[in-house]
């Protein structure tokens, strides 16, 4: 356990940003996780909403630092990229 004042403050404060981290990159990967079920439903339209709220959760955490902004647009593309895939799976 730490002595000095200014490292207990240390685990304090680090610990608050731990749970809102946490909190943050949970609702990200529902939400990234809800976007990959449904671009493999049939529902297109159901499809591009979700993605649309992934993407936006996954910008979300990029701005607050949760995860890298690269991370956030690698998985971004990825989503997009199934979109894409699927929307031309089901017009042809």
């Amino acid at each position: 356990m730490a002595n000095h004042k200014s490292a207990l403050k240390r685990i304090r404060s680090s610990e608050k940003r731990r749970q809102r981290n946490r909190i943050v990159r949970g609702s990200t990967r529902t939400a990234v996780k809800r976007a990959r079920v449904s671009v493999a439903g049939k529902d297109m339209a159901v499809a591009e909403a979700s993605v649309h709220s992934a993407v936006s959760a996954l910008d979300k955490a990029a701005a607050k630092g949760v995860i890298h902004k690269n991370a956030a647009a690698r998985r971004k593309s990825r989503l997009m990229r199934q979109l894409n895939q699927a929307k031309q799976a089901a017009a042809a």
